[in-house]
């Protein structure tokens, strides 16, 4: 619900994005250029998909069994650009620092949602503390916020994705814990 709403304001120009604006540039250029490049990197296609094909290459070595939950979330990182790319292009946005469109939403951070939660999704049975989900929760809201920080994104682009994606994870995690009837053992 809250994705339609925040997309409904970017591109009707509603009164949310008058507020997204005056917000961004407040926040752009503020923290350590190098630590906040850094977290804003957390959300590229050459450092979130690696922890994700980690995790599946981990819980695939565990248990051979799991290769749906595997296969899920790789087709959930597969899901990212299918979704986001068109909607960039349909929503047509600026970018904050260049006259581009395409800006809405935010593929790094929609990349980071699912590159993380889908990889602790996968590694939680495995791990005798429940860390994982903490830690993808951590990953992905610095990352939104080195992307804020430096300039890639308006705030509401790193809201819109990080709402078109967490609202994909309860689904996944239904997918990655659903076992075949085959498999349980009965008494």
């Amino acid at each position: 619900m809250l994705f339609a709403v925040v997309t409904w304001q970017v591109a009707a120009e509603g009164p949310l994005l008058s507020a997204d604006v005056r917000l961004g540039r407040a926040l752009f250029g503020t923290g350590p250029t190098v630590l906040t490049e850094l977290l804003a990197d957390l959300g590229s296609t050459t450092v979130a998909p690696l922890a994700l094909l980690a995790a599946i290459a981990y819980v695939l070595l565990r248990d051979l069994r799991q290769w749906r939950a595997a296969l899920i979330a790789a087709l959930a990182m597969a899901a990212v650009p299918a979704l986001v790319v068109p909607l960039k292009l349909w929503i047509a946005r600026p970018g904050p620092l260049e006259p581009d469109i395409g800006w809405y939403p935010s593929g790094h951070m929609a990349t980071a949602t699912v590159a993380y939660f889908g990889a602790a999704l996968l590694v939680t049975p495995y791990l005798r503390r429940r860390w994982a989900m903490p830690v993808a929760a951590v990953l992905t809201v610095t990352t939104g916020v080195g992307l804020v920080l430096r300039g890639y994104h308006w705030p509401l682009d790193v809201l819109g994705s990080l709402c078109l994606f967490g609202a994909l994870l309860p689904w996944l995690s239904a997918m990655c814990r659903r076992r075949s009837s085959s498999r349980t053992r009965t008494g």
